[in-house]
């Protein structure tokens, strides 16, 4: 049986089944294995894991531990009941009208990453101006239809993951703080913070940065040190602003203290640099790499309203979903019907009843006509159907992107 337990009660000859815990949040080399001695709970302890899963067949049990299912039915419950909240409304016209645009700008904003990326490795100083007119596009599409240019990151190519995270980064934050209520200024300096916010990993060695596999202890500790090397870099930039150097200083710290560098807890992370921990973690555990395929995106939310009870605000953590949606724009849904869509809008009220384009069918499991529905209508009107769950697209060789495009 695989139950959920505090850190605290993990004794020696329990089995660890999941660290529950993102990739790269541990340096262990596996999630799974059995605990032979003090030390290792030491080092999970070390590495801020407050939390974990033991499966009760192949160690030794805790009483009273809840199982993996209890723990995903309050979930389940807890999600329900944000999801019932009305979403934030920023779009302003319809995620196609922006799609062409949306993918102009993607490319551009890679393309202008990677080169200041590149001036980084080569010890040249950053170009502020370049950056913020990266975050400028980035905005004024976001404020169009903030679905449209979040779709679209969701796919990355792996071998451009740190790029490619660095916009989808600035993507999501610029959304979140527009979410959020922030003056337009707040928004462009919280965007340009979290376009740069991994600056530092320039100057980690390219065997590490670029490493297929989990990383050693030696290796995970040259990986911390990215935060304070980007921000000793970003600091000598002439009139950038103290907001944006925070959020590259401190977007790996965590509500509990178990972040890093500096182990901040609580009101110690300004709101926007907690703000900017929510929106890396989810897009870090949400995409594939080399060595880890990434989880889906509404199970990636599932998963930060999990860690919110010690990483991350829960009142941020239910803005961000609310702002996403718990099916985001690009996201494979599967219907009461059998037949599989991909989402296409959010609705204005609800966020369970998005605008979806049905692709295929389970039950014959084949391809079917692309149908647009509109999930908040009623029976008789187009909406006769509701769903019931997601689906991982990899394992249906669906590819969404195509649909958002089409």
């Amino acid at each position: 049986m695989i139950k959920k337990i505090p850190v605290s009660t993990l004794r020696p000859g329990m089995y660890v089944h999941d660290l529950n815990a993102g990739w790269l949040a541990h340096p262990f080399l596996f999630s799974s294995f059995k605990v032979h001695k003090q030390e290792e709970i030491e080092r999970i302890v070390t590495a801020g894991i407050r939390e974990l899963y033991i499966d009760t067949e192949r160690g030794l049990d805790v009483a009273d531990a809840p199982t993996r299912e209890a723990v995903e039915a309050r979930l389940t419950q807890e999600l329900e009941a944000v999801m019932r909240q009305p979403p934030a409304k920023l779009a302003r016209v319809e995620v196609s009208a922006e799609l062409s645009r949306a993918q102009q700008i993607k490319r551009q904003a890679h393309s202008v990453v990677r080169s200041i990326m590149s001036d980084v490795r080569l010890g040249k100083a950053v170009e502020l101006a370049q950056a913020e007119t990266v975050v400028e596009t980035i905005t004024e599409s976001v404020l169009r239809n903030n679905g449209a240019l979040i779709g679209l990151m969701g796919i990355k190519n792996k071998d451009d993951y740190t790029f490619l995270h660095s916009v989808s980064v600035c993507a999501l934050m610029v959304a979140f703080a527009q979410a959020r209520g922030c003056a337009d200024e707040t928004v462009r300096i919280a965007g340009l913070g979290a376009l740069l916010h991994d600056t530092g990993k320039m100057l980690v060695p390219d065997a590490v940065l670029n490493k297929p596999g989990r990383y050693t202890e030696e290796e995970f500790a040259v990986m911390k040190k990215h935060p304070e090397d980007g921000w000793r870099l970003l600091k000598e930039i002439p009139d950038i602003d103290e907001i944006a150097l925070d959020i590259v200083l401190h977007h790996h710290e965590r509500l509990d203290g178990t972040g890093y560098p500096h182990g901040l807890a609580g009101d110690q992370i300004a709101p926007l640099t907690q703000m900017s921990a929510i929106v890396d973690v989810y897009d870090a555990i949400t995409a594939d790499r080399v060595y880890h395929q990434g989880v889906t995106a509404p199970e990636g939310l599932r998963k930060l309203w999990e860690w919110s009870n010690h990483h991350f605000q829960p009142e941020l953590v239910q803005s961000f979903i609310r702002m996403v949606g718990i099916y985001p724009v690009g996201s494979l849904v599967r219907l009461e019907s059998g037949r599989l869509a991909v989402v296409m809008q959010q609705h204005d009220s609800h966020l369970m009843t998005p605008q979806v384009k049905v692709v295929f069918s389970t039950r014959s499991n084949a391809y079917v006509p692309p149908e647009e529905v509109d999930l908040s209508l009623g029976v008789g009107h187009g909406g006769a159907d509701r769903i019931i769950g997601h689906e991982d697209a990899r394992k249906w060789r669906i590819d969404t992107t195509r649909y958002l495009q089409a």
